[in-house]
């Protein structure tokens, strides 16, 4: 099975989890796990078990802080289940995360802030549907209200932390690219393309020069 799906479920709940900031899902380089994940399954054609592990429930910025967290994220599960089309949504379990983050076939998900810290983890295991199925149309209608984060990098360095305290306006930080240079665009954290800075209408702008190959796949 593509991952279009795995990568557009972990997608709507990214944009749905009530944290009062965005998070950006990307592909967990650590599938284990520890403690305790609410899964669902979902019956249709394709079939998923998901599963979502909050680390921080109090953070949920829901209005149901005394409510039983898998009554908080049973929400979050049917924003999911949109992306996959029709079918049946089961009822909200706890489970042992390091079991079901492990399971063959299940891809996982780290949730992160701004910083890059992991507020929560997502898995997503597809069953059935046809074998690396293209997204057509109908399947891209699915999350077409779903927002995802779309980044433009100019350049980036690293600073020891003194450079860093001593920052003051008026000082320059040196990139590590020469003008001129395209910028990166980013969807989700992952690199797609290049682009020039432009201004229009009085705002900075993205004109996308490139699309990277596979791209589409995000």
């Amino acid at each position: 099975m593509s991952t279009f799906h795995e990568t557009a479920v972990a997608a709507a709940i990214a944009g749905k989890l009530p944290f009062g900031y965005p998070v950006i899902p990307t592909p967990s380089t650590d599938p284990g796990a520890a403690g305790e994940a609410i899964a669902v399954t979902f019956t249709g054609t394709p079939g998923a078990r998901i599963a979502i592990q909050i680390a921080d429930p109090s953070q949920l910025d829901d209005g149901s802080p005394t409510a039983q967290i898998e009554d908080r994220l049973h929400p979050i599960f049917e924003a999911a289940a949109t992306v996959l089309g029709a079918g049946a949504l089961g009822t909200p379990e706890p489970v042992d995360a390091a079991e079901i983050f492990a399971q063959p076939g299940t891809q996982v998900f780290d949730l992160v802030d701004a910083e890059g810290a992991v507020v929560a983890r997502t898995s997503v295991r597809i069953d059935g549907g046809p074998s690396g199925a293209a997204p057509g149309p109908q399947r891209l209608s699915r999350i077409a209200g779903v927002e995802m984060e779309l980044v433009v990098e100019i350049g980036r360095t690293r600073m020891p932390v003194r450079d860093v305290l001593s920052l003051e306006p008026g000082r320059v930080v040196e990139l590590d690219r020469a003008a001129g240079s395209p910028a990166d665009i980013k969807l989700n954290g992952r690199l797609i393309g290049y682009g020039t800075v432009v201004v229009a209408e009085g705002d900075f702008a993205i004109r996308v020069e490139r699309i990277l190959d596979g791209a589409e796949t995000v």
